[in-house]
């Protein structure tokens, strides 16, 4: 094996450089990428792709985060922190976070054990390959004789490193191998990790954006992350978990983890342009690297974004340029339309008042509320919500709130129900309209999706046509509406929906696909 120079902590002189050059033009390169793996990244970018590497900002920065992680797990240092870096896709992400770093660490301590995760577990294993390309590639052997990949251990999803303890001769021989243990394991979130442990665990995009408002897929990633991949640490008090990824919904791994304990975690969020979004930039002093509001001027200029705007849509865009997953303003709901009154209408105004209750049975952290929203019909053509009713209650005691609720509103207040499709959805609303015998009380079966139902109803509120009675309940209504549809509830605005369709005598249409 070659010897590896020192370099001292200062610049280095023309004749040095010169003179260390000659002497093994590979050590000074290695040292060179020991001390940073930005400058690894430049040098190896040609064996990952056929594209010239583009810089920006953003790769040092988050460069300089990653190595920190892989100091303090190679120092065996207590861990201060998770990371969670949210950032645009097309932004080197994936060969800087999951083909590079991992390489680069191996090449300082190849004991080094990684596990890495995508939402599919084909892309997972389309970065492991890359990376196994790099460190079997010729120029990595010319600058790493010592690092290879242990013969009788060389899967796409699981190889392990070896560090030669002797270095490489000439063609055909073999040096003794020292075996360090190192490696990677790749899969998918959700999928299986039984027996594996990792130093540094990898997450790349958990989740799949065309999946983004599935609650069953929400669900697997959130509960992988905070159940299954935890555990899989090599130390849980040294090993240290990486997500990148481009936010997706307000409940996304990420707004899921900053909402559980966010003093754990360390969080870098870099949205594509900031003209909309400066306030999601984390942390806020990044903001001077922006130039003319944009996070990379060369990949993603102002034309460029406007154009994946339009093709993308303003719930995709805000998730996964903007780093918010609604768009400013609101989303399918302008939640700055909304006209807050200190008082209630004059009677004389009301043309028709209905409560709609969207329902729920359960009484989980995890379960939907309970919603009964309050909205009247007035004669200039306006809407008001006067009242919410909400909560996670057992079902004898919702049947409760919802009897002493039509009690209070009065019996000139009809009374609507949502119910689900099935014989136990049917049940369930005749078992309610049974606990409110003498009002008026029906029910219609949901159809087409909650997008569609509340399609109508988001026209009035967006061109300021519906009223908010003043009450503790209008932050949380407000809130739902913001995030909806990518929004952990919507029991509100399904709610708000089928009253102000009811109101207007409309029934909703199934959408046709």
């Amino acid at each position: 094996m070659e010897e590896v120079i020192e370099i001292p902590d200062r610049p280095l002189t023309k004749e040095e450089i010169m003179r260390e050059a000659l002497k093994n033009p590979y050590a000074i390169t290695r040292e060179l990428n020991n001390r940073s793996l930005y400058h690894f990244i430049q040098y190896f970018w040609p064996t990952v792709s056929s594209n010239n590497f583009q810089p920006n900002w953003h790769i040092e920065y988050i460069c300089k985060e990653l190595e920190q992680v892989a100091e303090g797990v190679a120092g065996k240092q207590p861990k201060k922190h998770d990371l969670i870096i949210n950032i645009s896709p097309g932004t080197t992400k994936t060969i800087m976070m999951s083909i590079m770093f991992p390489a680069w660490c191996w090449t300082k301590w190849p004991w080094m054990r990684f596990i890495t995760a995508s939402y599919s577990k084909d892309l997972s294993i389309e970065s492991a390959d890359y990376c196994r390309d790099l460190i079997r590639s010729p120029q990595f052997y010319c600058v790493y004789p010592d690092i290879g990949i242990r013969e009788d251990k060389d899967t796409r999803t699981n190889f392990k490193i070896v560090r030669n303890s002797e270095g490489v001769g000439g063609k055909g021989r073999r040096s003794k191998q020292e075996l360090v243990g190192g490696g990677r394991y790749s899969t998918s979130v959700g999928g299986t990790l039984m027996g594996f442990h990792g130093d540094i665990l990898i997450v790349d995009d958990p989740l799949n954006p065309t999946e983004a408002a599935s609650e069953i897929q929400l669900g697997i990633a959130n509960h992988w992350m905070e159940q299954t991949l935890p555990t899989r640490k090599t130390n849980k008090d040294l090993s240290v978990i990486v997500l990148v990824m481009q936010r997706l919904h307000q409940d996304d791994p990420t707004g899921h983890w900053l909402s559980k304990n966010p003093a754990k975690l360390k969080h870098i969020c870099f949205p594509g342009e900031i003209r909309n979004y400066k306030n999601q930039v984390c942390p806020a002093e990044a903001s001077r690297y922006y130039i003319d509001d944009l996070f990379d001027p060369v990949r993603m200029p102002w034309m460029v974004l406007e154009e994946l705007e339009k093709i993308m849509g303003q719930y995709a865009y805000a998730g996964q340029i903007g780093q918010n997953p609604t768009p400013p303003g609101g989303g399918m709901f302008k939640v700055d339309h909304f006209q807050i009154m200190a008082n209630p209408p004059n009677q004389a105004n009301v043309v028709n008042t209905i409560r709609a209750w969207d329902k729920a049975g359960t009484t989980t952290k995890k379960s939907a509320y309970t919603a009964g929203v309050k909205i009247a019909r007035l004669a200039d053509d306006k809407w008001i919500v006067l009242d919410v009713k909400r909560g996670k209650w057992a079902t004898h005691e919702r049947e409760k709130i919802i009897r002493e609720t039509a009690e209070s509103d009065g019996r000139h207040v009809e009374v609507w129900l949502e119910q689900e499709p099935g014989s136990s959805g049917k049940e369930a609303a005749e078992n309610t309209m049974r606990n409110l015998a003498g009002f008026v009380c029906k029910a219609e079966t949901s159809t087409g999706d909650k997008i569609t139902r509340a399609d109508a109803f988001s026209v009035q509120v967006n061109i300021g046509c519906v009223q908010l009675l003043m009450g503790l309940w209008n932050k949380e209504y407000i809130e739902e509406f913001r995030f909806f549809p990518f929004g952990t509830y919507k029991d509100q605005v399904d709610a708000s929906s089928l009253a102000w369709n009811k109101l207007i005598g409309k029934k909703i249409a199934r959408r046709i696909t």
